[in-house]
């Protein structure tokens, strides 16, 4: 359906929005006031000393009508095959979602002013030389300063392509009002790789009760993730509890602990980042935790998993009830617990908060999960597991955007590990860059409306 909608009813689309264009009042050369249909048009209005520095305000506002609709309009001129960039500062008010509502498209079109045909790699692959029209790009939010919140995406142009149609949004807030300010579409270099090795320890500690024997065991493992030049390395979960016939509460350490400062040691002497699964002791509570150690030999983060099976809550275990994200030196790290990767939340939450990868040490799962959880978000996902490749029930593995293993330990005592370039965009047919269209397509669901 999304492929017909890009070419059989093109024209009509495009005689629907020509239909609400009309130029505004003092607006820059080149833009026009636009709405899908005329009946749902908000109002438009320059603003020439508005804007993030006085440069002037493309302003979109809501009259207090459900289901408005409109965007400013302009079209720039590209060559097909160079890399292009574009910015714009967006302020907005009464919008309670802004990630859909205030929104940037981006539509490349041809030299007859119909979408362009997309030559740039698909991650299934071209079918039957069938090539797709190219699907829409949605730039992504960034940085906020001051009340304004940048929106930025670096594209290449397919080679078909002769102009971006870059529209700027409100969509969907009866109150809302936006200001555009200082939007820019450059030519610009290729976007620099950003290679990051990540690595999953394949290890049941079977050896030993104590907590210092089962560390000591993911040592070598460590070693040798490290030889192979990891940046991250993800261990099993709740490991010092594998084999050591106490309860939770009783393996349970503080963070940071012992076991942590361990961990952080090594992570100190092979400059790399190391994820471990724990029991934590806070007061009275006990958590199912994984924990970041860095390669300054810190405690750079922990997370507490949310959803508990019955064995843990059964045990006295508590839920967490955050999706902290880190800022690492390769990226933005989430991380997850086990039974967390049988619901779509809390992976999706993660997302929502800019992970680009997920840390996930996980006992056993049905790795159908893992699959959906790394496509569906668009992250790569490291899971560090204690079932035996023979079981089918989850794996030591790295996952891409598109749900395959590219990397996964066959033997224990081994290590999987993969380089992955954070910076390149997995694009699918119909659709192009998934992961840019998550938070402008997400379905809403207020706060408590999950479930009746």
């Amino acid at each position: 359906m999304a492929e017909q909608m890009g070419t059989r009813y093109l024209p009509v689309l495009m005689a629907l929005a020509l239909a609400g264009a009309a130029p505004a009042a003092d607006a820059p050369e080149g833009w026009q006031a636009r709405s899908p249909r005329e009946e749902i048009r908000p109002r438009f209005s320059y603003d020439p000393a508005g804007g993030r520095n006085g440069s002037g305000a493309l302003r979109i506002e809501g009259d207090g009508r459900e289901g408005l609709d409109g965007y400013w309009f302009k079209s720039f001129p590209v060559t097909g095959g160079r890399y292009y960039r574009f910015s714009a500062w967006r302020r907005a008010e009464n919008l309670e979602w802004p990630q859909q509502s205030a929104n940037v498209k981006i539509r490349w079109v041809d030299e007859r002013g119909r979408q362009a045909l997309d030559d740039r790699p698909l991650v299934e692959g071209f079918l039957n030389g069938f090539t797709p029209v190219a699907p829409n790009e949605y730039p992504r939010d960034g940085a906020g300063k001051a009340g304004w919140t940048q929106v930025t995406g670096h594209y290449r142009a397919p080679a078909s392509a002769r102009a971006a149609e870059v529209e700027l949004h409100l969509q969907w807030a009866p109150r809302g009002r936006i200001d555009w300010s200082d939007v820019e579409f450059r030519e610009a270099p290729p976007p620099a790789p950003r290679n990051v090795r990540l690595a999953a320890v394949h290890l049941q500690p079977r050896q030993g009760r104590t907590a210092e024997e089962k560390r000591r065991q993911f040592a070598p493992l460590i070693e040798e993730a490290a030889r192979q030049k990891a940046d991250l390395v993800v261990l099993g979960e709740t490991l010092t509890y594998y084999g050591a016939r106490q309860s939770p509460a009783e393996v349970a350490e503080t963070v940071p602990g012992p076991t942590t400062e361990y961990f952080a040691e090594l992570a100190r002497k092979h400059n790399l980042y190391i994820v471990a699964g724990l029991y934590e002791r806070a007061a009275h509570l006990v958590y199912n935790v994984a924990v970041l150690l860095s390669p300054e030999g810190k405690v750079a983060g922990k997370y507490r998993k949310v959803t508990l099976p019955d064995g843990e809550a059964e045990r006295g275990v508590a839920p967490g009830s955050d999706y902290p994200v880190f800022q690492t030196r390769f990226g933005t790290l989430g991380m997850m617990i086990c039974y967390d990767g049988f619901f779509p939340e809390v992976a999706r939450e993660l997302t929502r908060r800019g992970a680009e990868v997920i840390a996930w040490p996980v006992w056993g799962v049905n790795p159908e999960l893992a699959r959906a959880r790394a496509a569906e978000n668009q992250v790569y996902l490291v899971s560090s597991t204690y079932e035996d490749v023979s079981r089918n029930w989850g794996f030591t593995a790295v996952w891409d955007h598109a749900g395959r293993r590219i990397a996964q330990a066959e033997d224990w005592g081994t290590v999987a590990v993969a380089e992955v370039n954070l910076a390149a965009t997995t694009r699918w047919r119909s659709l192009g860059d998934f992961r840019s269209k998550l938070p402008r397509h997400l379905p809403l669901v207020p706060a408590g409306k999950v479930f009746e």
